[in-house]
């Protein structure tokens, strides 16, 4: 009777199989951080630092009715432009920071950080605007 030399093993070895799926891993890792999603670039605050990073020029706010001010004076919305427009004129890179009341829709806020950015087309400067909140201890925290 002749036998086989070689015998097939059921068994099946899983080492480069893991070490491929660990490069594709740390591949996807790199790859997703260098992708910038098309969104609305705001600045969210921090809560650990109590300290704003960028100084701030210009203040809007928009109470719980849906009402804007700007520097505490009431602004409708399609006055808003100018004169923000004239207090930032003396800046090119001006911050505008934004107090909304928590029950106020996005679209509002949406409204001023587009009046913002159209400012910045037109005159070809590098205005931002910060969102700031209250945290858990009553202060307001802004970040850059």
């Amino acid at each position: 009777m002749i036998q086989s030399r070689n015998k097939i093993t059921p068994q099946f070895n899983s080492s480069s199989m893991s070490d491929l799926v660990f490069l594709l891993l740390i591949f996807f890792m790199l790859t997703s951080t260098l992708i910038s999603p098309n969104a609305i670039k705001m600045l969210l605050p921090q809560s650990t630092s109590g300290q704003t990073m960028a100084k701030q020029n210009v203040t809007v706010s928009i109470d719980e009715n849906m009402a804007y001010y700007v520097e505490n004076q009431p602004k409708q919305l399609d006055e808003m432009e100018s004169y923000l427009e004239a207090l930032l004129s003396d800046t090119q890179e001006g911050t505008v920071k934004l107090h909304a009341d928590k029950t106020v829709p996005v679209q509002y806020i949406v409204n001023v950080i587009d009046v913002v950015n159209h400012i910045n087309q037109r005159n070809n400067t590098k205005h931002k605007v910060i969102l700031a909140t209250e945290a858990a201890s009553s202060t307001s925290k802004t970040t850059k």
